[in-house]
């Protein structure tokens, strides 16, 4: 297939993509809570088991892990002995949620709660929509997204973190104390949501919010540290995971295996990874990976001279689309990350995400049929089951290319650029106060002086 018919078929699918949001927006907000109450009276009955997705139970974990932690952390202590306990302190307080609805049963309880969750996520992207220089094209994406996901999206407590990002990125321009302070909390839940100040805006912003958000993460680790023994146990068990089989470096031996390879794929560590010969090599070069993107974001940040409204929320979009990507570990529910930072990129009408936010709903639609549906090819490393892995890491690396290309154009090149031709370069700055003004969005020509065009 030429570049060509690529880009053809990426044009063509974001076109229909357009009209189907088009068409959908058309009914206002009473058609999306419309469509978001069935497709998470769907979700529902999934995860309550009253219609059953073909593959492992995914339902699982909540039943047989979550709430065995919740037996643990009720007597007063991380669970010290168990190695699948691999979460930051914090994550104790996801586990433990299902306490605040006694009369039901501890799995009832979580899916519930993961239910308010994304409506909450929802009803924070519905109304930042309807702003000025705001669009509804990020709510429309979080409907799709998650139950594109299917029941893993309820079934762990990765979309209450993700409930906490968007709520953090939704108010870093009003408030960089509250996305601090937001983003600190959540990184003491699953330390991804630290990722969210990267694209902060230089001087006063990015000092309120990178010191709060060191404050509030170390709150509450000191806090966890204080009311239970434990807190920390998490560090050694990450330290030594391997190579997960759904993971990017897990393709050279899903290929491997085809050809005499002798190693095997079981559960180590909680997830299914691949234990045998060159696994160590590949672990390495996936943190030396992740390493080198963490590098490329830290160069990013300081070439960028243009930093837009947009900004904070498509860095933080970048940041965690490569630390996904170049893990040695992706499990289905970091998918649901991706979606929830590609929805708030996309309730900006300026953002240019578009192409890696459709993208990632593509990898996401993909990621159900890898697991569940189709997991026991996966694990077996037969044909269907690296089409399958290559499709949907195919596409996260698409999409962390071209996120990282938007961010470096719009940041870096074109400011640069502009200045070179003498034109003056349009600023649009971000004030650090609570209520920080409303500006209508630019038009993309405003951009480029006229010699340019």
């Amino acid at each position: 297939m030429t570049a060509g018919a690529i880009g053809t078929g990426t044009g063509a699918t974001t076109g229909a993509w357009n009209r189907a949001v088009t068409w959908a927006r058309s009914g206002g907000p009473l058609r999306a809570v419309g469509l978001w109450s069935l497709t998470r009276l769907l979700l529902l009955l999934c995860v309550f088991r009253v219609v059953v997705v073909p593959g492992p139970d995914v339902t699982s974990d909540v039943e047989q892990i979550y709430q065995g932690w919740y037996e643990v952390l009720r007597t007063g202590t991380y669970p010290l002995d168990d190695i699948t306990w691999q979460y930051p302190p914090a994550a104790a307080l996801a586990i433990v949620s299902p306490a605040l609805l006694p009369f039901l049963g501890y799995s009832a309880a979580f899916f519930v709660l993961s239910l308010l969750c994304d409506a909450l996520v929802f009803g924070l992207l519905l109304y930042t929509g309807r702003r000025p220089g705001r669009s509804s094209r990020g709510a429309w994406l979080w409907l799709a997204g998650v139950p594109l996901l299917g029941p893993t999206a309820y079934s762990r407590y990765d979309l209450m973190v993700t409930a906490v990002a968007v709520a953090a990125l939704l108010a870093a321009l009003r408030s960089p104390a509250v996305l601090g302070a937001l983003a600190g909390f959540g990184a003491a839940l699953k330390v991804w949501p630290a990722l969210l100040l990267s694209g902060t805006p230089r001087g006063r912003a990015t000092l309120r919010s990178w010191a709060t958000a060191a404050g509030a993460a170390a709150g509450v680790v000191g806090l966890c540290a204080l009311a239970a023994p434990g807190s920390l146990a998490f560090l050694g068990f990450q330290r030594d995971r391997g190579t997960e089989v759904e993971s990017l470096g897990a393709l050279v031996f899903h290929v491997a295996r085809n050809f005499g390879w002798p190693g095997e794929a079981r559960m180590n560590y909680g997830s299914m990874e691949f234990l045998g010969p060159g696994v160590p090599v590949v672990s390495t070069a996936a943190m030396v990976l992740t390493i080198a993107a963490f590098g490329w974001l830290l160069l990013w940040r300081l070439r960028a001279r243009h930093l837009a409204v947009t900004t904070t929320a498509d860095a933080a979009f970048t940041a965690v689309l490569l630390f996904v990507t170049t893990s040695r570990v992706i499990s289905p529910q970091y998918m649901i990350w991706l979606v929830g930072l590609a929805a708030v990129c996309l309730a900006y009408r300026a953002s240019r995400m578009r192409r890696p936010a459709y993208l990632v709903l593509w990898a996401t639609a993909v990621t159900q049929f890898e697991f569940p549906v189709w997991f026991s090819h996966v694990s077996h490393s037969d044909i269907l089951g690296i089409a399958l892995l290559l499709v949907r890491n195919g596409l996260l690396v698409a999409a962390s290319v071209s996120a990282c290309r938007i961010l470096w154009r719009q940041t870096v090149t074109e400011p640069r650029l502009l200045a070179g031709t003498g034109a003056r370069v349009p600023v649009q700055p971000v004030r650090v106060t609570d209520r920080a003004p409303e500006r209508a969005p630019e038009r993309e020509d405003a951009r480029v002086p006229a010699s340019a065009r």
